[in-house]
Order: C-alpha cells, then structure tokens, then sequence
C-alpha cells in the first residue's frame, strides 16, 4: 500500500471512529437518562468537554474584533440548542429516528448550497424517508419529533457558523469558546430540572465519559482527517450518521425498528450522500469549512 493510499485509509477510519463514538455515546447518554435529566446531561457533556478544549486549546482572547466574538457567539448558541434540542429529542424517541430527522438540516444546507434542480430530487427522498418514520409508529412522540426538527435546524446554522468561526478562529480555540457559550446558555435550564445527581460524583465521571465520546473525540477525528480527504468523500461519510445511529441503538439501548423505518433511514442517507456529491462536485466550498 502507498503511503497515501495509506493515510487516506487512515483518515477515513479516524471518520468512522468518529461517527461511531458521537453515536454510540449518544446511545451511553440514553441509558443514564433514569439517573440524570437530558438538560442535566448534556448541561454536564458541554461543561466537561468544553473544560477539556480550554485545556488543551488554551484560546486566545485579547485582540479579538466584535465580529470575531458576535461569530463564536453565535456558534456557541447553536451548539448549545442543538445539543439540547437533540438530547430532548432521543429521550422520547429512538435514537435512529431522531438522527434521521435532524439530519435533514444540514442536507438542506448541501441542497440549497448547489443550487441545480436535479437535487430537487435528493428533497422528495428525504421527505420520502421522514414519511416512512410515521407509517408503523403512529404513536412516535410527536414533541420528540418536533424536537428533532429545532435540533436539525441548529444543526444547518452550526454547519454554517462554523466555517466562519474557524476563519476566524485558530484550531480548537472556536470550538472551546463555543462549548463555554453552549454551556452557559444551557445553566439556567438547570433551575427547572432535578440537581441532586449533578453533584454525585459517579454522575459526573460519566457526563464527562459522554463529553469526550460526543464531542472532544468525535471532532478532533474529523479535524485530522479533513486535512486529507475531499470534501465530497468526507460528506459521504459523514452521510452514514443516521444508519450509525440507528445501529447504536439497537446495540446499546435496545432499540428495534422496522424493515419500514430502516428504509426510510436509507432514503436519507442516500439523498445525504447524493446532495453532498452534487453540491461539492459544483465547486462550493465545503460547508463546514
């Protein structure tokens, strides 16, 4: 094997580790959710990784302009929602629905960024795969299924915020100041919510395990490997979130779905795969920068 052949294989293993250790702790998250509220956890996964990025990132922050800040704020904002939204969401659904619902923000932002009317056609099979969600689950929670939705709408403005964060904020110094943000927005949410486990020590060991399986390793994969794959393979990849999450799932939460529901997964991450393949092969830069 060359060496190139060998680090793109490299690269895109460090995707798929990423994928799977964002979904799989989503399915850890889950199973704490007897012990912990879903703000309480991820209030808990935002405060412990955005402690670790400090650490490691140590920002700077003198110097920086007003639009510097206004963008990290606004990053950090969505961050914050999305996280939340996406936690409330797969507390009352599965997670593999959840995630295919959500996954139809930033599939928008692929869409709408290429501007062809072919990819009209990757719209219809996402909205054909939401459509199949609901054929066997008339009982799906349908606040579970609205969050999603807010959850995939944060997710379209994450994508974009975060390509202007990092041109204007160096490595991880954006994402440590954004997570701070997310788990500021997120502290007051606490009041309403049963604090008493937040202090248990075993408690907080786990909300940090769910910080560095969710967001430090997850995204320090895909930093590394953007640096050596294309945009258009990345995307691809990226695309094998909802199966990933359906996956996880069933592995660790129990979660089993129908032969209905497993297609209408396939329909998104097809109509992903598709927007994405389209929008890069039209010479935009990638959204999330």
């Amino acid at each position: 094997m060359s060496p190139r052949m060998s680090t793109r294989t490299t690269a895109i293993g460090l995707v798929l580790i990423g994928i799977a250790s964002v979904q799989f702790g989503a399915g850890f998250a889950k199973n704490l959710f007897d012990d912990v509220t879903p703000t309480g956890l991820v209030w808990l996964r935002l405060t412990s990784s955005a402690l670790l990025l400090l650490a490691i990132a140590r920002p700077r922050l003198r110097g920086r302009s007003r639009d510097d800040w206004l963008v990290v704020l606004g990053f950090g904002l969505s961050l914050g929602l999305m996280n939340w939204a996406f936690y409330q969401s797969f507390s009352r659904i599965p997670i593999g629905i959840a995630v295919t619902i959500e996954f139809t923000g930033p599939l928008m932002v692929a869409v709408l960024g290429s501007r062809r009317a072919r990819d009209l056609a990757w719209v219809g099979l996402t909205a054909v795969g939401v459509l199949l969600l609901g054929v066997e689950r008339v009982d799906l929670d349908l606040v579970g299924v609205l969050f999603a939705l807010l959850a995939g709408a944060c997710w379209a403005g994450y994508i974009l915020l975060s390509a202007h964060t990092g041109r204007r904020w160096e490595g991880l110094d954006g994402l440590a100041v954004a997570s701070v943000i997310g788990a500021l927005l997120l502290t007051p949410g606490l009041a309403l919510t049963d604090r008493a486990p937040l202090t248990e020590t075993r408690i907080l060991l786990l909300g940090a395990a769910v910080g560095l399986l969710c967001s430090v390793i997850p995204y320090s994969c895909e930093l590394v490997a953007l640096r050596q794959l294309r945009p258009a393979l990345f995307g691809m990849l990226m695309s094998l979130e909802p199966a990933a999450a359906a996956l996880a799932g069933l592995l660790v939460v129990g979660e089993h779905l129908s032969a209905i529901q497993w297609l209408a997964i396939a329909c998104v991450v097809v109509a992903s795969g598709g927007a994405t393949r389209s929008s890069t092969a039209a010479d935009l830069p990638p959204a999330a920068g």
